[in-house]
């Protein structure tokens, strides 16, 4: 086993003279810092028969970092890649904050001590080979799993790792391979997990077989965070086929029984009378009268031309394809959890003190997850099933609804954006923002990140959200003097910070402004982006999509082009698009859906830095892109008298075949910079900003509400009590 304690650098971009935060310092910046003094613990263990385990300390939801992270030792260690086994760390809390799955930091944070580890480890093997043969280290070489020396002697790694083990501290200094040498990073590389996910060989939460964990289901309240008043026949619960216990929690009422099918039928015949929740009466009307309230001013008029909006964007849901899930069993003196968790040190620690248990007798096991969108640094499925197993006191397997998941689950926050852009001829005077959106909660540790860091941090004495606020958002145009600002009302909703946060409607409200003050310029709205960026690197992507998409060619009447810019935690992108916004595109027969316009082509270009899978980063993107159109077109949730409408993935409109792009080209651009850079959020905003400016040149109308369909409800909404509703029964009628 080989680990490595890392000597920081100096501080870098320090000197840059520059008003913008994130030049100094970013989230991803800050992230890595927290994670720095841990990360010796980060070890790579050469096994006797020959392979490499690593336990990754990060969530594995959909993104491939356990392929990025095995192409990394495969590199390094000079192995096979089949021969490393990256499996996900049981939750760590000597960790501290380098068990935080968040902020698109994995690769960033993780990619220089996973090559040293790997590099000590190859070092010791070497070493090893060495001493068996009498042979100076400086005559071997390692490759392929195989240690060859001085006369064609040859020796698998299997054989030395014995040898080369033993657990010491000690100061050793290791050389890195360098870029040319380089033959599995940077390389295109299929998934490690590929095959078991296609032939349902991946093991999540819920296939786990944990000895006499029963599926649990709970009763929920009809609006948001109601509370349990009364139960009127918990004895006709019990007696339900199946059924083993039912008991009140804090959430509503839990049923375990021994199948799902029965748990559903037990919710459903549940009577409860419910406390009013913590958004009673609420609607989307109301709650946008919050935010007109709680805006902070723009300031005072420019004496100069300028370009305004403001823009609306409602709820969205922040649940996975996965269900909200978690298995528990809770014993008098310890508890064990199953979960897919992005912060699996601060539920460890929750879990704990709801159970009134030490830190030590609470275990807390990673399992993989399906998606995630930020939902994941939430644990309440694993709080919930800890609750219940000691109430009951057996062990569960609970399982939300996907009605739980959209009315009772996380949200990303409703929120309105102002903007304004004052110019004097060709010249940008000033570029100001005041975002005001629902509270988002960052109890999931981020927080605590930025307090333990609080000193080292150049924003001043600010709360957690304007702290990730200002060192999330950039500003990579020369707009003259610019100015961010975040306000936050109402914590009466569950909120998480969906994928890319605040950037998709912070960005999207920038290049819509941005399209604008080219039409008052008279300028092209490629061609203003282009003078105005201020990065080599920011050029390059925007002339890419626009060289590869044929910027400005013609387009019948009602088809339009749209290009957007996103930078963030070292990376740039930009997108185009083309908006399908004729009658016979809009208005198309979709069954219980919207059609609304179609995106028909994309182009994205990005820039990463250094890129360890290829392959994985276009997958990455082609999320991203299919999250942008979403959010742009047909994503969100409508909130009526306390509660969201959307009861399930049928009612609420992600991305589906209709609205996605025939034509897709992802273009990952040269390295420029030597380092990875964040990419797991990277092209959500871009992506929704293209879609949205290439609305406003296909309709003539700046959009000001997004999605821009949310106006039309599609669907009778399903019922709130009960609060799980009916299995579907007509699938097949609408078989196409």
């Amino acid at each position: 086993m080989a680990a490595a304690e890392l000597v920081p650098a100096s501080p870098a971009r320090a000197d840059i003279p520059s008003p913008e935060i994130t030049e100094l310092i970013d989230l991803n910046d800050v992230m890595t810092a927290a994670a720095l003094p841990t990360s010796g613990l980060i070890t790579v263990e050469v096994n006797e028969d020959g392979t490499v385990s690593f336990a990754l300390p990060r969530a594995e939801v959909g993104q491939g970092i356990t392929t990025s992270s095995a192409m990394v030792i495969a590199e390094e260690l000079g192995v096979p890649l089949e021969r490393v086994h990256v499996t996900l760390a049981d939750a760590r809390p000597e960790l501290l904050f380098n068990q935080l799955t968040g902020g698109s930091n994995t690769t960033f944070s993780t990619y220089t001590p996973i090559r040293v580890a790997a590099a000590i480890a190859r070092d010791r093997l070497l070493q090893a080979a060495a001493g068996r043969w009498g042979t100076p280290v400086t005559d071997l070489s390692l490759a392929a799993g195989v240690v060859t020396g001085p006369g064609n002697r040859t020796a698998d790694i299997a054989s030395l790792s014995r040898i080369a083990a033993g657990e010491r501290t000690t100061q050793v200094a290791v050389r890195l391979k360098a870029r040319d040498q380089f033959r599995v990073i940077g390389h295109p590389h299929s998934r490690v997990d590929a095959l078991a996910a296609v032939t349902g060989g991946k093991k999540f939460t819920l296939d786990l077989d944990v000895p006499d964990a029963m599926p649990t289901m709970v009763c929920r309240p009809p609006t948001i965070n109601g509370k349990v008043g009364s139960v009127s026949n918990l004895p006709a619960i019990r007696a339900m086929p199946g059924v083993s216990d039912v008991a009140v929690i804090s959430t509503g009422v839990a049923v375990r029984a021994a199948t799902f099918g029965q748990c559903i039928e037990a919710v459903r015949a549940l009577r409860v009378s419910w406390r009013p929740g913590s958004a009673e009466g609420k609607s989307d009307e109301s709650v946008r009268e919050e935010l007109h309230s709680a805006e902070l001013p723009l300031g005072m008029p420019p004496l100069t031309p300028s370009v305004e909006g403001r823009f609306t964007f409602h709820f969205r849901s922040n649940s996975a394809l996965e269900p909200n899930c978690a298995i528990a069993d809770v014993r008098p003196d310890r508890a064990e959890i199953w979960s897919s968790l992005k912060a699996p040190i601060v539920a460890k620690e929750a879990i704990a003190a709801k159970l009134g248990l030490p830190l030590r007798s609470v275990t807390v096991h990673v399992t993989e997850g399906g998606g995630s969108f930020g939902r994941k640094l939430f644990f309440d499925a694993a709080l919930e099933a800890a609750e219940v197993s000691k109430k009951i006191g057996k062990p569960v397997k609970l399982m939300w609804h996907r009605a739980d998941d959209a009315r009772q689950g996380r949200t990303h926050p409703m929120a309105t954006s102002r903007a304004r852009i004052a110019y004097l001829g060709n010249t940008v005077v000033s570029y100001t923002q005041r975002h005001t959106s629902v509270s988002t909660d960052l109890s999931h540790g981020l927080g605590e990140i930025f307090t333990a860091l609080a000193a080292r941090l150049p924003v001043g004495d600010i709360g957690f959200s304007q702290t990730f606020f200002q060192l999330s958002q950039s500003m990579p145009y020369d707009f003259g003097a610019n100015s961010r600002l975040l306000s936050e009302t109402d914590k009466g909703f569950n909120t998480g910070s969906m994928r890319n946060v605040y950037s998709p409607d912070v960005t999207c409200a920038r290049e819509l402004l941005i399209d604008q003050l080219a039409a008052r310029m008279g300028k092209d709205p490629y061609r203003l982006r282009h003078d105005f960026l201020r990065e080599d690197r920011s050029r390059a992507v925007l002339d890419k999509v626009a060289d590869v998409g044929d910027w400005g060619r013609s387009l019948p009447a009602g088809v339009a082009q749209g290009i957007a810019f996103h930078s963030e935690y070292h990376a740039v992108s930009a997108v185009l698009v083309e908006l399908d916004c004729r009658p016979q595109t809009v208005d198309r027969p979709i069954r219980d859906g919207v059609g609304g316009p179609r995106v028909t082509k994309a182009v994205i270009a990005v820039d990463v830095g250094l890129t360890v899978n290829p392959r994985g980063l276009e997958a990455q993107m082609m999320g991203c892109l299919m999250d942008g159109i979403a959010l742009a077109l047909t994503s969100s949730l409508h909130l009526r008298d306390g509660h969201f409408l959307e009861a399930s993935w049928d009612n609420y409109f992600y991305t589906r075949q209709w609205n996605t792009p025939p034509e897709l080209q992802i273009i990952v651009m040269p390295d420029t910079s030597g380092e990875p850079g964040g990419a797991g959020e990277l092209g959500v905003a871009a992506s929704m900003a293209a879609v949205a400016c290439a609305y406003g040149r296909a309709t003539k109308a700046m959009p000001t509400v997004f999605p821009i369909n949310h106006a039309t409800l599609s669907f009778t909404p399903k019922p709130t009590v009960p609060p799980i509703p009916a299995s579907p029964t007509d699938g097949l009628d609408h078989v196409r």
